[in-house]
């Protein structure tokens, strides 16, 4: 499965407001340039953002967008599953009548065991954890630090 890029530059617009979110309201040219997106891309894909209310706009001279809420409040999977329109891989999960197969069908239920687990681990991931992420470390050791990270949150 491969997500959309509308999910992957969703996910780093989050995360590019999230690194500002103390800093009031960015334009989001500010944002195309920083994450090499197109502006008209990035305005197609705030919109659901807005209308979810995880991004707020504000008009006028020092006018743009803010996060409605704080970076540790907003998951990954949250994101992804709003930019997604879901959280499964095949619509017979969610609409089994879409299948004539549904009840033969026994691959069904591995996309739906794969989607609940990459939804449920993508739900533990907040913007906040992202940003704790020095830049140094290794993209290698990138799970093993997010899960050691939440290890310690949850023993707290």
């Amino acid at each position: 499965m491969k997500l959309s890029t509308k999910s992957r530059y969703g996910t780093r617009l989050i995360l590019d407001m999230a690194h500002c979110y103390d800093q009031g309201a960015i334009q989001l040219g500010e944002i195309a340039k920083r994450q090499n997106i197109s502006m008209k891309y990035l305005e197609q894909i705030i919109r659901p953002l807005k209308k979810a209310d995880y991004v707020k706009s504000y008009r006028g001279p020092k006018g743009g967008h803010r996060l409605s809420k704080p970076p540790e409040d907003i998951t990954v999977g949250e994101i992804v599953r709003l930019l997604e329109g879901g959280d499964t891989f095949v619509n017979c999960d969610k609409d089994p009548e879409s299948c004539n197969r549904v009840d033969s069908c026994v691959t069904r239920y591995i996309w739906q065991e794969a989607a609940a687990a990459m939804f449920e681990r993508l739900a533990s991931i907040t913007f906040a954890d992202l940003l704790s992420i020095d830049k140094e470390i290794c993209k290698d050791k990138l799970i093993d630090f997010l899960t050691l990270a939440k290890n310690n949150k949850d023993q707290t």
